[in-house]
């Protein structure tokens, strides 16, 4: 794959108190479990967790606060302590992540993201299991149980890889949405998951996985599906994707083009760019080798025979217009 693919993918948006005295500062853990639920029932001591007006996470995330989530740390995975009984967290793993508190699925997701970076072998067995309820944390109301959650999925996708594809199906579906909603501080967590998921998952296997969303109604959800489609392509390199099918892959990219956000437009420019770098390199007749057409072995050609002929104007006006530019700045 040519590194300014990769460049240029790598430029696509979004590839993102203290209580008047002691006796305030406690709240019951009880009241913390019901913030979300019922704001009246609690006791109205401490305004920092429970405003009388409505609240805007965002704001509290850029804090590294939450309503209601003041004893859950979001650690990154380089400051991850190791286990100290891996036999019990094992035993106790599945009972945790299905735990009716919340603190303590964080507490045993966090554990999920140990076995992973210093046990993985000993979890394989249960993975099927653990990223199913993984998946059951990501659609919890919660911030903390979801952004929790989506830092382990992060972890799972970079120590197991491959192994997770049997069940990758609705965790990839619940990142791309995650992705595509408004918390900044869930949806950069699950964009860096996505990039993992397209950095340790072989393309052959996770390419079909995605395909099927690069058709959603959600336009934001096809919008992080083309990115992670475009990454996983160029990973494919030059043989990879002459395997996969240029036809193929140029036939996806030009449904692209015409997308109605911007991202999904430059990832499949990205794309195309690349296909037909590929197609050229490959297309290059031998120097012994006379032709009597020698267009038909053209850019051009391949474009109007594999596709319509308003889909093959839009690609070779992008793919024209952007070699020009290129050249014109080199």
């Amino acid at each position: 794959m040519s590194g300014k693919a990769l460049r240029d993918l790598n430029t696509l948006p979004g590839f993102e108190r203290k209580n008047e005295s002691s006796s305030k500062g406690t709240l019951t853990k009880a009241c913390i479990e019901n913030t979300n639920e019922n704001l009246d029932k609690c006791p109205r001591k401490n305004p920092a967790f429970l405003p009388s007006t409505p609240i805007n996470e965002d704001e509290i995330a850029n804090t590294g606060l939450e309503v209601g989530t003041a004893e859950v740390e979001y650690i990154e995975s380089e400051n991850l302590n190791d286990l100290e009984d891996v036999d019990m967290s094992l035993k106790t793993l599945l009972v945790g992540l299905d735990n009716k508190d919340w603190v303590s699925v964080c507490e045993a997701l966090n554990d999920v993201r140990r076995l992973s970076i210093f046990h993985k072998d000993t979890m394989l067995d249960l993975l099927g299991a653990v990223i199913s309820l993984i998946v059951k944390s990501l659609k919890n109301p919660r911030s903390a149980v979801c952004k929790t959650a989506i830092m382990t999925s992060e972890d799972i996708i970079n120590a197991y890889s491959d192994h997770i594809i049997d069940s990758l199906d609705p965790l990839l579906v619940q990142l791309l949405l995650k992705s595509s909603q408004d918390k900044r501080f869930v949806c950069e967590a699950a964009e860096r998951a996505l990039v993992a998921m397209t950095t340790w998952v072989s393309p052959p296997l996770l390419l079909p996985k995605l395909q099927p969303y690069l058709k959603h109604k959600n336009p934001r959800i096809r919008a992080k599906a083309s990115m992670c489609f475009c990454r996983s392509v160029l990973r494919l390199g030059m043989e990879g994707i002459e395997a996969y099918g240029i036809d193929k892959l140029i036939q996806i990219a030009a449904s692209q083009l015409s997308d109605q956000l911007p991202e999904s437009r430059e990832a499949a420019r990205t794309l195309l760019l690349e296909l037909q770098t590929i197609y050229e390199k490959s297309s290059v007749p031998p120097p012994t080798a006379e032709f009597e057409h020698p267009e038909m072995g053209s850019w051009e050609h391949f474009c109007h025979s594999k596709l319509s002929p308003l889909s093959a104007q839009a690609v070779l006006r992008v793919t024209t217009i952007t070699r020009e530019g290129l050249v014109l700045g080199s």
